[in-house]
This record gives structure tokens, sequence and C-alpha cells, in this order.
């Protein structure tokens, strides 16, 4: 919840730079925030031993072609549709979740699964207002769910491919991956003579929305969020991310917008199915054979 709520507050921020930064650049300049703001907390929590231990070369490659090309993607796909668009495709991550356990870590379909995801679906509709906004179908559409698809294999290889590494030391080190790569990515863009950023529509408010979208949506969401699904695994997880969008209306309440009630319920709805999905009300699965390692 933590997680999608941190992550909630950098929406608003990246509309305001996707009309002045191309998705590539803009994407890149995400990354590199995010890795400068964890770099040096990793080193004081955990020492230089553990940054120089860290498998660097490996976070590039899962960082780079899953963490880094799906906040591209995202970007690109916002860019060729709407907010709205990308929200209601993001609603799919639970689905896309479980598939991706059910083919790799022979996760066991239970009823109480079943219905959880159906609500949390059914919550995510609601709070895109009952599924009455037009949606942007097409190539941007194609793009936002290849983006939901290669982020939830990410967010699980994070996992899974570094078990010696604390939750923020994964995140670090996926992002630190990302950032190189995306970078290099845009360098060569621009040398191949790719449309450069708006410099100078470019100012303190941008810079601020930056900072936002990426310490905040990025870096410290991807900390929580790398943590949740060491406990719970990508599928329940991923439930989760149906109530962003009455996180975003709590955000704009506190700053003196209105209460939607419909949000509201659609919240309520997503949290009962996250219950249902765990095993609340009904029998939990049995354990995941060979699921990720699971943090205690």
């Amino acid at each position: 919840m933590l997680s999608m709520l941190v992550w909630a507050m950098g929406l608003p921020a990246a509309s305001l730079l996707l009309g002045t930064v191309p998705p590539l650049p803009l994407t890149s300049a995400r990354m590199l925030m995010a890795a400068a703001c964890l770099l040096p907390i990793w080193w004081l929590i955990e020492g230089p031993e553990a940054l120089r231990k860290a498998p660097w070369w490996q976070g590039i490659r899962v960082g780079g072609s899953t963490i880094g090309l799906g906040a591209f993607l995202m970007v690109v796909g916002q860019g060729m549709t709407d907010a709205v668009t990308v929200a209601v495709i993001s609603a799919s991550m639970p689905v896309v979740g479980i598939a991706i356990e059910v083919l790799l870590d022979g996760r066991k379909l239970s009823r109480g699964l079943v219905i959880g995801v159906a609500l949390s679906l059914l919550g995510g509709v609601m709070a895109l207002g009952g599924g009455n906004q037009q949606l942007a179908l097409g190539l941007g559409a194609l793009l936002s769910f290849a983006s939901v698809l290669v982020y939830t294999l990410g967010s699980r290889m994070t996992v899974t491919s570094f078990p010696d590494l604390s939750p923020l030391g994964r995140t670090t080190v996926t992002l630190t991956g990302a950032a190189v790569l995306t970078t290099v990515a845009a360098c060569v863009a621009a040398l191949a003579g790719a449309p450069p950023p708006q410099w100078a529509a470019l100012g303190w408010p941008e810079l601020g929305a930056l900072a936002i979208f990426a310490i905040g949506g990025l870096a410290i969401s991807q900390v929580l969020w790398i943590r949740s699904v060491g406990h719970l695994g990508i599928a329940l997880s991923s439930l989760h991310i149906n109530a962003t969008p009455f996180y975003v209306m709590l955000i704009l309440f506190a700053l003196g917008g209105a209460w939607n009630w419909t949000q509201a319920a659609a919240a309520l709805l997503v949290g009962v199915g996250v219950f249902i999905a765990q095993g609340v009300f009904f029998k939990a699965p049995s354990e995941v054979p060979n699921q990720a390692p699971v943090e205690r």
C-alpha cells in the first residue's frame, strides 16, 4: 500500500514533464536521479563493502532489460494515449503476476486468489469512473501493456536474481543498471539525431516534478515494492495497484480537491480482494514450490 501511495505521487509530475522532455531522456534522467538517491543511502546503511561486492553487471542486465525498458515503454505509451488508458491497462498487473507465478513458480490457482483478483480488477475499473471514460487503444495501449508485462517480470527477477542482497540493495543495483543502460541509449539516440528536450521550457517547477517522479515515484516506491514482492510474491503484491486512483484522490483531497465516494468504494473493494486472495476468508493456497525467497 505504501509503495503504491508513493508511486501515485509521481503520476501528476510525469504529466508535467511529458510535453517538454522526450521519453528516452526522461527515463534516463529519472533513473539517474533515483540511483543517485539510493546509492549513498545504501552505502551509509550497509557500508562500502556491500557496494564493492554487488553484482553490478547482473544489475545492468536485469535492471536495464526490465525495469528501465518497462519505464521507457510506459512513458511512450502514455505519450501516445493518455493517463486514463495507461491506468486501466496497469490494472492488468495482478493477472500478469499470477500468470508469471503459474508458469515459472508452479503456483496453483485457488478460489480465493481468483475471487480476489476479480474484485481487484473491478475496483480498478470503478476507481477510473466505472468504465465511462474514453480509452485510446492501438499501438500506445499495446506498448503500455508491454510495459506492465516487462516491469512485472523485472520485479520478480529483482528478487530472485539477487538472493544475497537486502531489498535496498536489490533495488539500488537494478535501478543503477537501468540508469546506465537508459543513459547509454539516450546518448546514442541524441547522436543519431533524436529530438532533444525543450531546454528553454525547463525550469524549477520541472526540476521539482522530476525529483518527485524519480525519488518518490521510483526510488522510495521501488524499495517498498521489492520488499513487498519478497514477502508476498508478485501476484499478491500487484493487487494493490488498483487502489492507486484512490490514493491520487486522497492526495488531491489533501490539497483542497473534492472527495470521491466512488473511488473510496473502489479502494474498499480492492482491499477486500486483497484479503480474500491472501486467504483471510478462504483457505490460503499451499506453499508455492520454487517460489522466490521470502523475507521474514
